[in-house]
């Protein structure tokens, strides 16, 4: 135990000593949060700006890889595949974005459908060795019927999942926020 107390009053003023930087992720999570849920559309512009500028420059990653022979453990026709993929993921993200939410929004939908198929068929499969087979009935028809509304209206399950960022942001943040002042309490202790 005393062991312990050592390790974590060591650890304390280290992190303590940089409180403001917690402060400011959390400061930063909460405004990326009301940004998220005050104007969505931009927020979904965004991300799948920065999708599309991360995949192309992984293409172009892997492609320099594959001609420099520096990734010896991977084959270079991976390389030069996951490349290509790569640029032309980015490509079209960037071309076009509209596309790429879309998209976005059916895999989920398509997801959450399979999903919730497979936790009803589990569920059945269960029901002798568990006994609470109707929780896993229920999480499968609704994450069915989230999938379905998603598939039915993929503008609106875009909108929603930049909603749920936006909310988790802002709760991540406040707990940051929080932490930030609890380590400044402890430094000045």
């Amino acid at each position: 135990m005393t062991t312990l107390t050592h390790d974590h009053s060591h650890f304390l003023p280290t992190s303590a000593g940089s409180w403001w930087t917690v402060l400011l992720r959390g400061v930063a999570a909460i405004l990326f949060g009301i940004v998220a849920l005050v104007s969505p559309g931009l927020t979904l512009a965004v991300l799948i700006l920065v999708y599309g500028a991360y995949a192309l420059a992984d293409g172009i990653i892997a492609l320099f890889s594959a001609a420099t022979g520096r990734a010896k453990a991977i084959p270079t026709w991976w390389l030069v595949l996951i490349g290509l993929l790569g640029i032309a993921t980015g490509a079209v993200t960037l071309l076009w974005p509209g596309l790429t939410a879309l998209v976005l929004a059916l895999f989920i939908g398509i997801w959450a459908v399979i999903h919730g198929v497979f936790e009803i068929v589990g569920a059945f499969a269960l029901r002798k060795e568990v006994g609470v087979e109707w929780w896993l009935v229920a999480a499968g028809v609704v994450s069915v019927l989230f999938g379905g509304f998603i598939l039915t209206s993929p503008g609106a399950g875009a909108l929603a999942l930049i909603w749920a960022i936006g909310i988790y942001s802002i709760v991540f943040g406040g707990l940051l926020v929080g932490c930030a002042f609890h380590l400044r309490k402890v430094r000045h202790a």
